[in-house]
């Protein structure tokens, strides 16, 4: 019987994390390094995710490396993963973590707005799982979506009333998909030997929203049983257990890191 050490290790793993350099992507790469994964960091922003790939390196004693994905684009996702098999020779996990999106409420959102958002919130998860899986299949690989409450519960709109924040529909609806998503392949993709969860943060606003936003944030804490809102640390657990062997007889799970919201 492994010990749940052995189980945690992560050494001589390969993982792929697209917006592994944002806010909550970070701490993702930095829980794995910690355990002793080599990180593949990407996302539109490639200088970021190569600063980052630099750090994780000399805090962690592991190799990581940052490049250019646009997951709206599988070209590009495909040249990624294509050096990253060149690097380190295969992929035993992808997190799929980027996100960017229009900030609109149902009255000011367009329809190029709504397309948008589906198509980098939904499809872009597909694009990415799509031309990971021959990567993923010599491995019997991991993959880890990161959908949101809001894919399991409407957001409030009280909470909204008077600040300059939005919640689109889009947001919702596509998080809602990738947890679909992440179930139908966990049962087709399972006689690859590869597993399929997401985790389904709840609120994680921006260090600049929380200093700027004080009233806003009051109302976020009290909306959680605990009575605050997400610290991105607050995402390694999961992250550890549904990334590792730890996990090995998990799939097609979904986890809620919200603090208890959506129990009420």
């Amino acid at each position: 019987m492994k010990e749940l050490e052995e189980l945690l290790d992560m050494e001589g793993k390969i993982v792929f994390v697209t917006g592994g350099a944002g806010y909550l992507g970070s701490s993702m790469c930095e829980c794995l390094a910690e355990l002793g994964a080599d990180i593949v960091i990407s996302s539109r922003d490639e200088e970021k995710c190569k600063k980052f790939a630099k750090e994780l390196e000399e805090k962690h004693d592991i190799d990581a490396l940052g490049t250019y994905v646009d997951i709206t684009k599988m070209e590009t996702i495909e040249e990624a993963l294509d050096s990253v098999e060149k690097e380190f020779g295969y992929i035993d996990v992808l997190i799929n973590s980027a996100w960017s999106g229009k900030k609109n409420d149902f009255e000011s959102i367009t329809k190029e707005d709504w397309l948008y958002d589906i198509e980098v919130c939904l499809n872009g998860v597909f694009y990415t799982i799509k031309s990971a899986f021959p990567h993923l299949v010599e491995t019997e690989g991991v993959i880890l979506n990161i959908a949101s409450m809001y894919g399991h519960t409407a957001p409030d709109y009280r909470i909204y009333e008077g600040t300059d924040h939005a919640n689109p529909p889009s947001y919702g609806a596509g998080k809602a998909g990738v947890i679909q998503l992440t179930k139908y392949l966990a049962s087709f993709l399972s006689p690859y030997g590869i597993r399929v969860n997401s985790i389904s943060p709840g609120p994680f606003p921006f260090p600049e929203t929380q200093e700027e936003k004080k009233e806003f944030i009051q109302k976020l804490e009290k909306k959680t049983m605990l009575g605050r809102i997400g610290k991105p640390e607050d995402l390694k657990g999961v992250v550890a257990l549904l990334c590792s062997d730890a996990s090995s007889y998990i799939t097609g799970q979904n986890i809620r890191v919200d603090g208890g919201w959506t129990e009420w």
